[in-house]
């Protein structure tokens, strides 16, 4: 179930009747009487255009929290950029400079830094403005190595199963392909870097990582998925310029959709989706350039 819930509060002394909330308000929540904006609708996205964009500061929505955009590593300016008034090859420097990093130090990353990482992850947008993500934190070494067991004996038995070729071309042949093209893409390299952390305790699965982050969602959303990516991205992006490195770990994610004690095991409800999990920390890399992209595939289409 979306919240819909009306909390606009509008100043009516305040108030100049200047119709800007009105005219962004997708919900049609606000409306005009006798020359000043009033709240009238039973329906509100809770997304803010009309505290935005007010000019005497008349509106709020108490839906919003206050703390969101408070931050403690870093002071935000509460002022709007408008379109076009940035550094266009500043940001695309700062998106290509960011790089999957696979080799942390042993620096801990602050709790407040993990904090802020979130509030910087919920800037980004929502369809319809849902927000059902959920953010997971396992702040410190110790639980992301804990975790990172449980994860590795999921493996130790998927690679156990994927290792009965009947079963593998059994289930092929009835249309569920997946565990043999698992065995084909993944067995090898997942056997070995269980065996080399049982050997020599080198974390292949987190890299070391100081903390992890897991993004999920609620159900009820819009498109949760895309809200979830969407904000994972801007994490990525916060962390690199907070001076901390970054990596996805698609095998934990992958591993928390098939067997749901993993993802209670770090007190995800089972009705979420686990959407990304994010390996974070002090990098011990430095690299000198940027380096490009495969050829992307583009269309125009034109009436």
């Amino acid at each position: 179930m979306i919240d819909r819930k009306v909390t606009t509060v509008i100043d009516a002394e305040k108030c100049i009747g200047c119709e800007l909330c009105i005219t962004v308000c997708p919900s049609d929540t606000i409306s005009m009487q006798d020359g000043k904006a009033r709240v009238t609708g039973e329906r509100s996205l809770q997304c803010g255009h009309c505290v935005a964009v007010c000019p005497v500061d008349a509106v709020r929505v108490d839906g919003i929290d206050p703390q969101s955009l408070l931050f403690n590593s870093f002071d935000l300016k509460n002022h709007w950029l408008p379109h076009g008034d940035f550094d266009t090859a500043r940001l695309v420097q700062l998106m290509a400079s960011r790089r999957s990093c696979r080799n942390y130090t042993d620096q801990v990353v602050d709790r407040s830094i993990l904090q802020d990482l979130v509030k910087a992850g919920t800037t980004a947008p929502s369809g319809t403005n849902c927000q059902n993500w959920t953010f997971t934190v396992l702040p410190d070494r110790a639980g992301v190595n804990e975790f990172g067991q449980r994860l590795g004996l999921f493996f130790k038995k998927l690679n156990r199963l994927a290792e009965k070729r009947l079963l593998r071309k059994g289930l092929k042949l009835i249309g569920k392909p997946a565990l043999d093209d698992y065995y084909r893409e993944y067995y090898e390299s997942v056997r070995d870097g269980l065996q080399e952390w049982a050997l020599t305790g080198r974390d292949l699965l987190f890299h070391g990582a100081g903390a992890v982050i897991v993004v999920a969602t609620r159900p009820g959303g819009s498109c949760p998925l895309e809200d979830a990516l969407l904000a994972t991205q801007n994490m990525l992006l916060a962390a690199h310029s907070l001076g901390l490195g970054t990596c996805l770990i698609g095998f934990a994610v992958s591993a928390m959709k098939n067997n749901a004690a993993l993802q209670q095991f770090i007190g995800i409800p089972a009705e979420e989706t686990v959407c990304s999990v994010i390996a974070i920390g002090y990098p011990d890399e430095k690299y000198e350039g940027l380096t490009g992209r495969k050829k992307v595939v583009m269309r125009y289409v034109e009436s």
